[in-house]
């Protein structure tokens, strides 16, 4: 069958690792043990080779699916000829601890007249490069490969009749499941674990789907947003909550690698870690919501990082981490793979991590900042630490670098970077004004006002009388939609208001925004793109610091039209109006929730 689209998925995860299940009910991308490690199934970007584990009725069917209301947990709903159906998944919360066991339970009940459902379960270990057993055990089976081992556990009562067939072909399981109104089956798959197959009972299940639900209304009942737009928001921030390794804290950008930004294109990468930049603005969205815990989190994890230093040029911070803070990300090809819609290469790993992109010092020193003003104040360790980041910075913000956008066309003086490490400086002397903590004050004042300098006369463009997108171009750049919420300039400043009106003109086609023009701005890759999600919810931000509050209404409005049929958004949006690129991608729905917060205020 051909790959199923991307917006057709929903989501579902444990806090250490994820799965997507499209709309047919097929587990199609699932790694394990963590967001990070190789894939189990991968059909997504490799239907015949990347494996999947699939529910769905034998016969013609038409199929909806929902998140049960407040939760992660996903319901498919099938109908067909003769009655409807549905499967329920999740994944049970795990703890803190970092583990290799993690479970995908998956109900499968008929609501109405009968229904037969067939199931394949057929994982492809380590993205399909390590071939694998399978074994049947009575109803379960155990799928063993050299590193990682399934368990595949049946959930039915001891006297109940047995309704499945079970077949082996070649290393995957095959089960059909005949099931009239009210009876209810199920399995369980359990990764890396010794024990042989067993029968859970109804009553264990049922069990695991409340503690589920009632551990994600009672995360959820923290949520201080009670504004206009809370479904949205509510389904963000659960995104963002399973976007989280929970013993790090840390925020991976997205679950997925190598979909596309262009079907057919190159510019297919690995968004499985955790980038500062993304991170660091997630402090503020969730600060917003009231979730100061997942903040806090977090301000351990990049002080951690922070302390730790880097040894690359790049300084103490690395751009982006794996999941537990190592910087083992070196970037290989996956060529035994179709890519989805034929779009190779596929990618694992990301050399973004060596490049240099100064804007992540003011993000990371934004959100330090963020969570000092919340009452997380900066222990000694941590100051000393950043002191140590703005000493590196006073000596390398003057000077190209790849920028926010992670171009490979060279290295340029990008105007965001200067821009965020201006907040870096403005950041740190305020904290060391408010803390009476001891700081070279001069000297970061001095570099502050320096690049306050440099950006008015270098990073403006007078014939374009705008902000432009780096020192020696006329070309613009979204990412300069967040310069109101910096504090650079005043939001209705006459310098940014034709800004915001030539990024308006050039950039914007109704509410999408492209991040900026790779034909005027070439950035060493073939192809194109489609609009950035997360530029058009900071235009919608921006919009609003303007005054232009209706056009802002609008925009949002129509920006929550490209959601999928669950709430959920890659990270770009097609010319044709399909979702492109990672998914679901944690940027763009930290930007919602930016956007939403600050919509609501001006409205009143």
């Amino acid at each position: 069958m051909p790959e199923t689209a991307i917006a057709e998925h929903g989501l579902i995860g444990d806090l250490q690792t994820a799965a997507l299940v499209t709309s047919g009910g097929s587990i199609d991308w699932f790694c394990s043990p963590r967001f990070d490690s190789p894939s189990v199934f991968g059909a997504l970007l490799d239907d015949e080779r990347g494996g999947r584990f699939g529910i769905h009725p034998a016969g013609p069917y038409t199929s909806r699916q929902m998140y049960y209301p407040d939760t992660a947990v996903l319901i498919t709903r099938f109908s067909g000829a003769d009655g409807i159906g549905e499967v329920v998944d999740f994944m049970p919360p795990a703890d803190g601890t970092a583990t290799a066991k993690h479970r995908i339970a998956r109900l499968v009940r008929c609501v109405r007249g009968k229904i037969t459902f067939d199931m394949v379960v057929a994982p492809r270990f380590d993205y399909g490069r390590r071939p694998h057993e399978a074994i049947i055990f009575g109803h379960g089976a155990v799928f063993v490969s050299s590193e990682l081992s399934l368990t595949l556990h049946p959930v039915r009562e001891p006297d109940d009749e047995y309704l499945a067939e079970t077949r082996l072909e070649g290393n995957d399981v095959h089960l059909r499941l005949g099931l009239v109104a009210g009876q209810v089956r199920g399995v369980v798959l359990e990764t890396d674990t010794a024990e042989p197959p067993r029968e859970i009972r109804l009553a264990e299940f049922t069990d695991l789907f409340d503690d589920t639900v009632g551990w994600w209304r009672s995360w959820l009942v923290r949520s201080t947003y009670r504004g206009r737009w809370r479904e949205a928001v509510t389904r963000s921030a659960i995104t963002l909550k399973l976007l989280t390794y929970r013993p790090t804290g840390g925020l991976v950008a997205a679950p997925t690698l190598g979909l596309p930004e262009e079907l057919g294109g190159e510019r297919n990468w690995d968004y499985r870690y955790t980038w500062v930049r993304d991170a660091s603005f997630s402090v503020s969205a969730l600060l917003a919501l009231g979730f100061a815990e997942e903040a806090a989190r977090f301000g351990g994890w990049l002080g951690d990082r922070i302390r730790e230093g880097g040894s690359g040029e790049g300084g103490p911070l690395a751009v982006l981490y794996r999941v537990d803070g190592a910087t083992d990300l070196r970037e290989e090809d996956l060529s035994h793979w179709s890519g989805y819609r034929g779009s190779t290469p596929v990618r694992i790993g990301n050399d973004a991590a060596g490049q240099l992109q100064l804007d992540i010092y003011g993000e990371a020193l934004d959100s330090v900042f963020a969570a000092d003003r919340a009452g997380f104040e900066l222990p000694h360790r941590g100051w000393i630490a950043v002191r140590a980041a703005l000493d590196w910075l006073g000596e390398h913000w003057d000077q190209p670098e790849e920028g926010i956008w992670e171009t490979r066309g060279g290295r340029r003086s990008f105007t965001y970077g200067r821009l965020m490490s201006w907040v870096a400086f403005d950041r740190g002397l305020r904290m060391a004004s408010t803390h009476g903590r001891p700081a070279p004050v001069e000297d970061w004042t001095w570099q502050r006002d320096s690049i306050y300098d440099q950006i008015l006369n270098q990073g403006w463009h007078r014939t374009r009388q705008a902000f432009v997108q780096h020192y020696t171009g006329d070309e613009l750049d979204a990412s300069l939609l967040r310069m109101p919420r910096t504090g650079f300039l005043p939001s209705r400043d006459p310098l940014w208001l034709s800004t915001l009106d030539a990024i308006g003109k050039d950039l914007v086609t109704d509410s999408l925004v492209h991040r900026y023009d790779p034909a005027a701005s070439p950035d060493g890759l073939a192809g194109s793109e489609g609009t950035f999600s997360l530029c058009s919810f900071a235009y919608v931000d921006a919009l609003t610091r303007a005054g232009r509050v209706d056009e802002a209404r609008a925009a949002f409005e129509k920006m929550l039209t490209y959601a999928n049929h669950v709430g959920l958004y890659a990270e770009e949006i097609a010319p044709s109006g399909e979702q492109l690129g990672n998914f679901p991608q944690a940027f763009t729905h930290l930007a919602l929730i930016d956007a939403a917060v600050t919509l609501d205020a001006a409205l009143g």
